[in-house]
């Protein structure tokens, strides 16, 4: 233990070992950048374009996927929509719902190369829904 005039001993001590602490490490390391949603479950954007994808090998295909401007940071992700015909019902400038994919530790699932996230509603209305035919996407 440093003796009388050991403040700056202690300083740099407590210093050195707050790396050891993961709150805030990941808080000095703005590790909270790394997810667009920010700890949510969901999160509202607009698309700015369609576009596919391909899928890693040994798999052949093209994903359907949008690129989407998050409402509440103005991150710019990839998202999948999911379903037959499902990109034929998404248009620029609609308002989007997504959510993570769902793979091991944040990552893609499958195949799907640098795609983390989920189309789930378009416009208010359940992706679900409009590929079954059962609602209609409201215009705006």
């Amino acid at each position: 233990m440093p003796g009388e005039y050991g403040a700056r001993k202690l300083k740099r001590n407590r210093d050195h070992f707050r790396w050891k602490k993961s709150k805030w490490k990941s808080r000095a390391l703005k590790l909270w950048g790394k997810n667009p949603l920010r700890g949510a479950p969901m999160a509202k954007g607009i698309v700015l374009e369609k576009r596919a994808v391909e899928q890693k090998q040994p798999s052949s295909g093209l994903i359907k996927a949008v690129r989407v401007q998050l409402m509440k940071n103005n991150i710019q992700v990839t998202a999948h929509v999911p379903g037959t015909g499902a990109i034929g019902k998404v248009n620029e400038h609609d308002e989007v719902t997504v959510t993570s994919l769902g793979g091991s530790q944040g990552g893609g699932k499958g195949s799907m190369v640098g795609i983390k996230f989920k189309v789930i509603a378009i416009n208010g209305v359940s992706l679900k829904e409009i590929v079954a035919g059962r609602k209609q996407k409201p215009t705006r």
